[in-house]
């Protein structure tokens, strides 16, 4: 039997309700969070650290995904022929592959010495990115096609604590795994999980409702107009947006692994389930907007965000001052609020780009967009790693403040999402209501009030 034939492609309607079959793209987003988080996260962060992996090349390898994203941009004009399922199907097969090849890369440590086996690691992510990079341009067309447009915040939000229960879950079993005394074959086993989970989601993703391509391009011979794609008003302020946004947001979890082992001596099973704390706070992101989502729209909640995003950085910026003691409870609030945030901002900016799109030239103006932010989002923790690696042991006091490498990095990433929020002001999104109306919807509207009412009376 043909895929095709397997899960029949559904013709879309007008109705706002979801397709029949779009729960196989929750249970798809999960399974692969239980592999991606492993292979691009905090443990793929923490065994290049055990192979004495410098700053700037932790932010290479923070980086590699993103920057491999540029190869969507040849990529999108092939969807159509090959379709959105059969696209995204390969492409995840192929990093399948090299995630097992992965986790044989630990176990050779009785052949191989660190730097060696670092080189190979190396290789193996550009390959697994690469794949990644290519065949995920066709995601955001098919699930924005298949997604009615009154349910696309939704859709988003319960995919959002979909992924962040997942994650969490698995950094919860990489910390126990790699509690105490950490071995070679610890990683091996982490990185064979995430291949088996990887191979779990493919069933899943299979399963999701195919679309019909958008016929406009499919026989077209014509030139793609990159520059006035890029140009059209609506979309550069978006993409000014991401760029911002991605620049601000790209070396945040690499670097604060990097600054709870390396500055706060934590061992790599504490920082790990510390870390899972961040998706708890991104769960949360669906209790705190549910459908309001769809009803407030995502510039205000961009702004609240950043906002958001600008105190829990100058607590990481105080702690690695030296102003605040790194205490664990401390790590953990500001883990919580670093996932709900980053929940948040995510879900904006794709919804925004969802609404902000035309359908003329999907397949491509989504690449771009993809293409543009993840560059940004790839260049960044490397151009940290090269500051950080640059400041060394420096740390001259300022106002209270010690400003060493890791506080110059906190520092800079606040002021970055300071820009963030400028930009975003003047972002087109008619139906959004103002941020003072979004404040009153969470605080007197919404069932939260009640901790309100409750704090009233202490």
């Amino acid at each position: 039997m043909t895929e095709s034939e397997s899960t029949p492609t559904i013709a879309l309607t007008t109705a706002a309700r979801f397709p029949a079959g779009l729960n196989n793209a929750y249970l798809f987003s999960a399974f692969n969070a239980l592999s991606f988080q492993i292979v691009l996260g905090s443990p793929m962060i923490l065994y290049a650290k055990s192979l004495k992996a410098s700053a700037t090349v932790l932010g290479i390898i923070a980086g590699m995904m993103s920057l491999l994203v540029i190869f969507q941009i040849p990529a999108a004009s092939h969807i159509n022929r090959v379709g959105y399922r059969r696209f995204v199907l390969t492409g995840w097969s192929m990093r399948v592959l090299f995630i097992f090849a992965i986790a044989l890369v630990p176990l050779s440590g009785v052949f191989l010495d660190a730097p060696t086996r670092l080189v190979l690691l190396l290789a193996l992510l550009f390959c697994f990115n690469l794949s990644r990079g290519i065949s995920s341009c066709a995601w955001l067309p098919w699930i924005t096609q298949l997604v009615p447009a009154d349910l696309r915040g939704r859709y988003l939000t319960r995919d959002a604590a979909t992924l962040n229960v997942a994650s969490f879950v698995t950094l919860l079993i990489c910390g126990v795994a790699l509690t105490g005394g950490t071995k070679s074959w610890h990683f091996a086993l982490l990185f064979g999980f995430s291949a088996v989970m990887g191979a779990i989601s493919l069933m899943f993703l299979k399963r999701i409702p195919d679309v019909p391509t958008a016929p406009e391009a499919a026989q077209s011979t014509t030139a793609v107009p990159w520059l006035a794609m890029m140009s059209h008003p609506p979309f550069k302020k978006l993409l000014d947006t991401t760029i911002a946004w991605s620049l601000a947001s790209g070396g945040i979890t690499a670097f604060t692994v990097a600054f709870l082992k390396s500055r706060g001596g934590m061992a790599e099973g504490t920082i790990l389930l510390v870390g899972s704390m961040a998706f708890i706070g991104g769960v949360g992101s669906l209790w705190l907007l549910g459908s309001r989502f769809d009803r407030v729209g995502s510039k205000p909640v961009l702004g609240a965000a950043c906002g958001g995003w600008l105190m829990v950085l100058a607590g990481w910026a105080l702690m690695a001052g030296g102003t605040i003691q790194t205490s664990l409870g401390f790590v953990l609030i500001l883990q919580f609020f670093m996932g709900l945030l980053a929940a948040l901002v995510g879900m904006s900016i794709n919804r925004l780009a969802m609404a902000t799109i035309p359908e003329m030239g999907r397949n491509h103006f989504f690449a771009i967009y993809s293409v543009i932010g993840n560059l940004a989002l790839g260049i960044a923790p490397i151009a940290w790693g090269l500051v950080i690696d640059a400041m060394g042991v420096h740390s001259p006091v300022w106002l209270g403040v010690e400003w060493n490498r890791f506080t110059v990095f906190f520092v800079g990433t606040a002021v970055t999402v300071a820009v963030t929020f400028g930009i975003s002001r003047r972002l087109d999104e008619p139906r959004a209501v103002s941020m003072e109306a979004l404040l009153r919807e969470m605080l007197i509207h919404s069932p939260q009030r009640f901790w309100l009412r409750l704090w009233t009376r202490e």
